[in-house]
């Protein structure tokens, strides 16, 4: 839902506060990152009773998350390529700046909150 809030509040500063835009911008790539982070960790636990214990899927690494999560019938292919878009995007953000990688973050926004709804789906259901 933050991240939802974030998305509205930074579409609009878009039209309603120029002045403010970048500070929703990063708002909304924070929330993006974390949203992503919490996402991955909460699949892993979806994934747990597939392995022998918890350390194995430990072991995996977070684009390994979403391919196993495919792999277990969980995500289609093309939503897990989705997920391992946006995990390199946000390595991107996190770790280089400039306008082009923000603005390149920010515009598959609404297609990572659908699937971040249908994610929440997939781990509820058990």
């Amino acid at each position: 839902m933050s991240l939802e809030r974030a998305y509205e509040a930074y579409q609009k500063a878009a039209t309603d506060e120029p002045n403010n835009f970048e500070f929703y911008r990063n708002s909304l790539i924070k929330t993006f990152e974390y949203t992503l982070e919490t996402c991955g960790k909460l699949l892993r636990k979806r994934l747990e009773p597939f392995f022998a214990g918890r350390m194995a899927v430990d072991a995996l690494t977070f684009k390994d998350v979403f391919r196993e999560a495919h792999h277990r019938g969980l995500l289609d292919e093309e939503t897990a390529e989705r997920w391992e878009t946006y995990r390199d995007h946000r390595n991107r953000t996190a770790h280089e700046y400039g306008l082009e990688l923000a603005e390149k973050a920010v515009s598959n926004m609404d297609t990572f909150i659908q699937d971040a709804q249908n994610l929440k789906e997939i781990i509820e259901h058990e």
